[in-house]
Formats: C-alpha cells, structure tokens, sequence
C-alpha cells in the first residue's frame, strides 16, 4: 500500500467522529408538568423519537414520542426522576429533575 492512500484512509477514519451528531435535550417546567425539545446538535429536529422518563432505580414512569416540532409534554411525576432522550447512538441526552425546580 502507498503511503497516500494509507494517509487518505486515516484521515477518513479519524474524520468520522466530526460526522457524528450528538442527541440534545432542553426541558423546562411549564405549571404542573415538563416540556422538553429534543434534537440533534447539528440542529435537525427528532419528530417521532422515544422521550422516557425514570425513577432512580431506572424504571420507566412515563414516556412520550415527540411531535412534528420535536417537543413532548409530561405531566409531573411523584418523587425523583430523569429523563432520557436516547438516539441509540452516543450517549443518550439525560435531564435530572433538580435541573427543574
């Protein structure tokens, strides 16, 4: 193998990770319940995407897909919770309860 086409096949490997799109989550107490916008950080929305929320001993509470605006709304659970936008790729998007109040 030359050596171009070896440095040509690093720099695509090593580029990948700028490809990548991480999840996002930006959620905000409105009155008795929670709004959260989910979305990728290239600034594509996540319409029709899972939004879960748990307890802390990871058991699902409630779970909504996301509108054509990529938003969900929740009532305001009992106790400690957080929730989880996960793309199944990256880590999944996590915003805790305290962050709300």
């Amino acid at each position: 193998m030359n050596k171009s086409a070896l440095c040509l096949g690093l720099l695509l490997l090593s580029s990948q990770s700028v490809w990548a799109h991480y999840p996002y989550m930006d959620c905000a107490r409105e009155g008795e319940g929670i709004r959260c916008d989910v979305g990728y950080s290239d600034g594509s929305f996540a319409a029709g995407s899972d939004v879960v929320i748990y307890d802390y001993d990871e058991q699902e509470i409630d779970r909504a897909i996301s509108d054509e605006h990529s938003s969900v709304y929740f009532d305001w659970p009992e106790g400690e919770f957080f929730i989880q936008f996960d793309a199944g790729h990256e880590e999944p998007a996590e915003f805790d309860y305290v962050e709300l109040q």
